[in-house]
């Protein structure tokens, strides 16, 4: 992908998306095009789902296959099986910079397997067990079907036996700790100034 041309996508983006500047997105871009290893502006300039699970481990300390296989859900807005570039900087926009409100948006959409706007005992059960036995963990089944009782009854509040969206965001916004509750889907401070750094100032130096 030529400079004028990543400039030129870059410039359009700017005007769609928050959080960063139209050079910082220049940057993202190259980075994506680095990923996905297209020089030129040929094939399929997409990143598959198998090298976007690759960047939320490497990068991002993300390991949960569940988790992983629904962020990348979360980039994927047209449901087309590939990360475009306008995808993959409207994603990190949420994913590094995203303010409150919009990062319980994309932890609700994570969370919510089936994708029917409820996150149900079975998806929160699912998803703890998972996380569980990646820490190394047994897998007490009692003890993590109490903990997930105990924590659809805190964050229920219109008592329906599931979390709408707005159960949950009400539960985050009393208690900012449950954002993750389920798993974890967004990459911490660490992480990100890792990433920015290192994307932002190496492809700046190489502009």
């Amino acid at each position: 992908m030529s400079k004028r041309l990543i400039q030129n996508l870059a410039k359009i983006i700017t005007k769609q998306v928050d959080h960063f500047s139209q050079t910082e997105i220049e940057c993202l871009l190259r980075e994506f095009y680095s990923i996905i290893g297209q020089t030129t502006n040929t094939g399929k300039n997409t990143l598959d789902e198998r090298k976007f699970r690759g960047i939320l481990t490497n990068e991002f300390g993300l390991t949960n296959n569940t988790i992983m296989e629904r962020v990348f859900k979360t980039f994927d807005k047209d449901n087309d099986g590939f990360v475009n570039p306008k995808e993959w900087v409207e994603g990190l926009c949420v994913f590094l910079r995203g303010t409150l409100d919009e990062r319980i948006k994309y932890c609700f959409r994570v969370y919510d397997l089936s994708g029917d706007d409820y996150i149900s005992r079975e998806e929160m059960l699912l998803m703890v067990r998972n996380c569980l036995r990646l820490h190394g963990e047994e897998d007490p089944y009692d003890g993590i079907k109490d903990l997930v009782e105990i924590t659809l009854k805190r964050m229920d509040h219109d008592n329906d036996d599931k979390l709408s969206f707005d159960d949950y965001a009400k539960s985050v916004k009393d208690l900012d700790i449950v954002l993750e509750a389920f798993g974890t889907c967004l990459p911490n401070a660490t992480k990100i100034e890792m990433f920015e750094q290192r994307v932002f100032n190496e492809k700046k130096e190489r502009r």
